[in-house]
C-alpha cells in the first residue's frame, strides 16, 4: 500500500516513558496523514524502575533499556537525534542544536528532569547528576572500571540527596563495590560511602514505617548519613556544606529535587513555579493548544503528582488518546491520576520494599515480583508486534490543513510529478539565507540564475571528475540523510583525489501538502549543504519530484592536477591495505527493517557514515598512496577486486584486522543480510582459501554493501604505522592495515584470507 500524503506534522519531543508508549500505540493504530516524528537525545533510553539494578550489576543495558529507534521504526516515525534547545511557538518550530528548526502543527513534550543543582554543572567536578541517564551510567561505569583495576585502593562515594532515588542508589552502588572488592579478596571497609540529606528522615514522601526501615538498612550498611546537611559548593573532589562540614571524594551522584529546562519558559509556555510546563487534566498546556506534556516535565495544575515513573507511564494511555482526538477535531477527555501508588525500592540485596500510603513490607518476593513487571514493560516495548499500517485509501485531512492545502485526488507521473516552482523558491531562498555563502568556488551560472542549466568553469590544467549516486533513504531523518547522501556521493571525488567543486541535487520528495513537502525539501537539502560547504563545494542546480518515498542523490564535480589522480590501478606488490572506516552498515541497516537492531548499533553507523572522507584522503596521498578507492555497494571484497584486476596483484587480507561495526557482527551471526549480500557473496569464488575460511563469522561482512563507507588505500608498507597513527589523531579511529599486497601468481584467485 502507498503511503498516504502527509497532511500534518505531529512532533513528540523526547523519549520519556509516555513517548515511548506512544510510539508503539501509534503503531499499532497509525493516524492517516498525520507524519510522526521524534526529536531526543539518545536512540535508546534507560528505563527508570530498572537503572538502579542496572547501578548495581544486576542488568545488563539491553536487559533495562528501551530501543527508542525500533519503537520510531514500528510506529514510521521520523527519528531525530538531536538536543531541543528552544521553541518558536508563533512560527511553530522546535529549536535544536545541531540542526534546522523542526516544524510542527502539534507537539508533546516528555522530555523527564534532571536533579536542581546549586550551582553550574562545569564547576560541580565530579558530582555526576544521576540525570541525563547516559552521562550518568558513563560516568559510573569509568569509576567502576578504576575500582576493579585497584580494588586495594580506599575511596570514598558521596550521593547528595536522601530521597527515594538517592537512597536507592547509594545502596546499588555499595552492592556493585562490594561484590568488586569481594571477588578481589579486599576487606569492604576500601570504599566508604557517605548519603547527605537536608532533612532529618530519609525518604521525606513516604510512611514512616518505610522510613525508618530504611534508616535502619542504611546504618546496618555502614552508610554514613549527614543529616540537615546543605550542599554550598563543590570544588572537584570536595563538597562544602553550610554547616561548615567538608567533605572529600573520589565520585559522587547528586540525587537531589526534579528540575526543568529555561528553554520551556523562555518559549512563553505556561510553567508552575519550577519551570515545569503547566498542563490542564487533558495533558493540553494551560496556555498552547497545540502543546501537550506529559511525564516528570509535566504539571497538572488541578492534580500535582509527584515526579515518579509511574504517573508517566500511566499518562501515556490518555495522552495519545488525546492527541488523536486533537488532530481528529474532536473534544479532549480529562484524566485523573490516582491519589496513592504503590512504589516498589530496590534495598541492593535483591529485596525490595513496598510502599502503599501507611503501609510497608520489605522481602525478596517483592524484588522478584518488580522484576518481573519491569522485565514485562521492557520486552512490550523491545519486542514488537508485525507491523501494522492504517486502512483506506481515502485520506481525511486534518483540522490543521488549511483550505489552500488541500490534497489532488490523484497524482501525475512525468514533468506533472515536480515539486512546485513556488516551494523550490522558497526553500533556496530560506536555505541561501541561513546557509549563508558558501567558501567553494562560483559558478557562472548557477541557482541565482533561471538558465535551464549550470555553467562552471574549469581552470586550466585541471581534469574534472564526475560521478553520481542516488538511492532512497535508509534514515527516516530527511536532513541526516541528506548528509548522509553527501558524503556517499562525494566519496568518490575524494577517492580519485580530487577536490569537491560543484554539485547537482536530485530529489523524491513524499507527497503531502505545499507546506509539508517544502519542509521535507528543505530538511533535506539543509543536510546536504551542511556536507558540501565543509567540503567546499557549492550546489548550483537539481531537479526535484514527488513520489511514494524519500529518495535523493547527486552528481558531484571535482577538480583534480591530472598527475595527482589516486586510481585503481596504481596498487603495487608490497604496499600495506589501509582501511579507515569500519564495516557493517548493510547488515546493520537490514536489521533496523526489522527492528532487531539495537538504538547504539544504528548511532555508530550513522556517525561513520556522517563522517567524511577528505580528511582521510588528504592523508593517504600525504603518506605516499598510489592507488584508492571507496567502499560501498559491492562491498570491501567487491571493491578489492576491482583493484586487483585491473593492477594485475593479488591481496593477502587478514580477517581479524578488519574493523567491524558495533553489532554488525552480532546481526549477521543472526542470518540478518542486506538484499544486495548474496549478488556480492558470488565475489567469494575469487578467493583462493575460500573453504578455509567461509564458517567464520567475519565472512558475510566482506561482502557487506556499505553506504558513506570507508576509503580502501595502499601506501608504502613502511608508511602504513605513521598514516594509521594519523588517522586515529584526524578522527578516523577505525583505520587499520587490513592486508598487504603480492605479486600475482594464480589470476583466477587474486584474493587469501588470513584467518581471524
Amino acid at each position: 500500500m502507498k503511503n498516504k500524503p502527509v497532511t500534518t506534522d505531529l512532533v513528540l519531543i523526547g523519549g520519556g516513558h509516555a513517548h515511548a508508549i506512544a510510539l508503539r500505540m501509534f503503531g499499532m493504530k497509525p493516524l492517516p496523514g498525520v507524519r510522526l516524528t521524534l526529536v531526543t537525545e539518545v536512540s535508546e533510553t534507560a528505563y527508570s524502575g530498572m537503572l538502579p539494578g542496572r547501578v548495581a550489576g544486576f542488568y545488563a543495558d539491553g536487559d533495562c533499556h528501551i530501543n527508542l529507534s525500533g519503537l520510531a521504526e514500528f510506529a514510521q516515525a521520523q527519528l531525530y537525534l538531536d538536543r531541543v534547545v528552544g521553541l518558536d511557538l508563533a512560527a511553530k518550530q522546535i529549536l535544536c542544536a545541531n540542526r534546522p528548526p523542526v516544524a510542527f502543527d502539534v507537539v508533546s513534550i516528555d522530555i523527564g528532569s534532571t536533579p536542581t543543582l546549586p550551582m553550574p554543572l562545569a564547576t560541580v567536578g565530579a558530582m555526576v547528576p544521576a540525570k541525563p541517564v547516559p552521562q550518568f551510567l558513563h560516568r559510573w561505569d569509568q569509576w567502576v572500571a578504576q575500582v576493579k583495576a585497584e580494588p586495594g585502593r580506599s575511596r570514598r562515594l558521596a550521593i547528595v540527596g536522601g530521597g527515594a532515588g538517592g537512597v536507592e542508589l547509594a545502596l546499588n552502588m555499595q552492592r556493585q563495590l562490594h561484590a568488586i572488592l569481594a571477588a578481589a579478596r579486599q576487606p569492604l571497609s576500601t570504599i566508604e560511602i557517605h548519603l547527605i540529606h537536608r532533612g532529618d528522615q530519609v525518604l521525606p514522601r513516604h510512611n514512616v514505617w518505610v522510613r525508618d526501615r530504611f534508616r535502619q538498612i542504611l546504618h546496618q550498611r555502614q552508610i554514613r548519613v549527614h543529616w540537615n546537611e546543605e550542599v554550598e559548593t563543590v570544588n572537584q573532589h570536595q563538597i562544602r556544606c553550610r554547616s561548615g562540614l567538608e567533605l572529600v571524594f573520589d565520585f559522587g551522584a547528586w540525587v537531589t529535587q526534579a528540575s526543568a529546562p529555561d528553554w520551556l519558559a523562555k518559549a512563553g509556555l505556561a510553567t508552575d513555579d519550577k519551570g515545569f510546563v503547566l498542563v490542564n487534566d487533558r495533558l493540553q498546556s494551560c496556555s498552547h493548544p497545540a502543546v501537550f506534556a506529559a511525564g516528570d516535565i509535566a504539571t497538572m495544575g488541578d492534580h500535582p503528582c509527584p515526579k515518579a515513573g509511574v504517573f508517566a507511564v500511566r499518562q501515556a494511555k490518555p495522552l495519545v488518546n488525546n492527541l488523536r482526538r486533537y488532530l481528529q477535531g474532536r473534544s479532549l477527555r480529562p484524566y485523573r491520576p490516582q491519589k496513592r501508588y504503590l512504589s516498589l525500592i530496590g534495598t541492593g540485596q535483591q529485596e525490595a520494599v513496598a510502599s502503599w500510603d501507611r503501609w510497608g513490607w520489605q522481602s525478596g518476593w517483592l524484588w522478584r515480583w518488580k522484576e518481573h513487571i519491569d522485565r514485562q514493560f521492557i520486552a512490550r516495548l523491545n519486542e514488537l508486534p508485525e507491523m501494522m499500517t492504517a486502512g483506506g485509501d481515502r485520506v481525511t485531512p486534518s483540522p490543521t490543513t488549511s483550505v489552500t492545502e488541500s490534497l489532488p485526488t490523484m497524482y501525475c507521473a512525468g514533468c506533472g510529478s515536480k515539486v512546485p516552482r513556488s516551494v523550490l523558491e522558497r526553500v533556496l531562498h530560506r536555505i541561501q539565507q541561513e546557509a549563508g555563502n558558501p567558501s567553494g568556488p562560483s559558478p557562472l551560472i548557477g541557482l541565482a540564475a533561471p538558465d535551464d542549466a549550470a555553467v562552471i568553469q574549469v581552470p586550466p590544467e585541471r581534469a574534472l571528475v564526475q560521478t553520481v549516486d542516488y538511492f532512497s533513504a535508509l534514515v527516516n531523518d530527511p536532513y541526516t540523510f541528506g548528509q548522509i547522501a553527501a558524503n556517499h556521493a562525494l566519496s568518490d571525488v575524494f577517492a580519485m583525489g580530487a577536490t569537491p567543486h560543484s554539485a547537482l541535487a536530485i530529489a523524491t520528495i513524499p507527497h503531502g501538502t505545499t507546506s509539508k513537502i517544502e519542509e521535507t525539501l528543505y530538511q533535506l537539502l539543509a543536510g546536504a549543504l551542511s556536507v558540501l560547504h565543509e567540503a567546499g563545494a557549492t550546489l548550483i542546480g537539481g531537479h526535484t519530484v514527488e513520489g511514494d518515498e524519500l529518495a535523493f542523490g547527486l552528481t558531484c564535480n571535482g577538480l583534480v592536477l591530472p598527475h595527482q589522480i589516486l586510481r585503481k590501478s596504481g596498487m603495487q606488490s608490497g604496499q600495506a591495505l589501509i582501511l579507515t572506516k569500519a564495516i557493517g552498515t548493510g547488515t546493520l541497516f537490514a536489521a533496523k527493517r526489522q527492528r532487531r537492531a539495537r538504538g547504539w548499533w544504528l548511532d555508530a553507523a550513522m556517525q561513520s557514515m556522517q563522517q567524511s572522507n577528505q580528511g582521510a584522503v588528504l592523508l593517504l596521498q600525504r603518506y605516499g598512496a598510489t592507488a584508492c578507492t571507496d567502499v560501498t555497494g559491492f562491498g570491501l571484497v567487491g571493491h578489492l577486486l576491482e583493484m586487483v584486476q585491473v593492477a594485475q596483484v593479488a591481496v593477502e587480507l587478514e580477517l581479524a584486522a578488519i574493523p567491524l561495526l558495533p553489532g554488525a557482527l552480532h546481526t549477521v551471526e543472526q542470518g540478518i543480510l542486506s538484499s544486495l549480500q548474496a549478488q556480492n557473496q558470488q565475489a567469494a569464488q575469487l578467493i583462493a582459501n575460500r573453504q578455509q575460511v567461509c564458517d567464520r563469522p567475519q565472512f558475510p561482512l566482506l561482502f557487506d554493501p556499505q553506504t558513506a563507507g570507508g576509503l580502501l588505500a595502499t601506501v608504502p608498507i613502511y608508511q602504513a604505522p605513521a598514516c594509521v597513527a594519523a588517522l586515529h589523531q584526524a578522527g578516523y579511529g577505525q583505520s587499520a592495515v587490513i592486508g598487504r599486497v603480492q605479486p600475482l601468481t594464480d589470476p583466477a584467485h587474486p584474493i587469501a584470507i588470513i584467518p581471524a
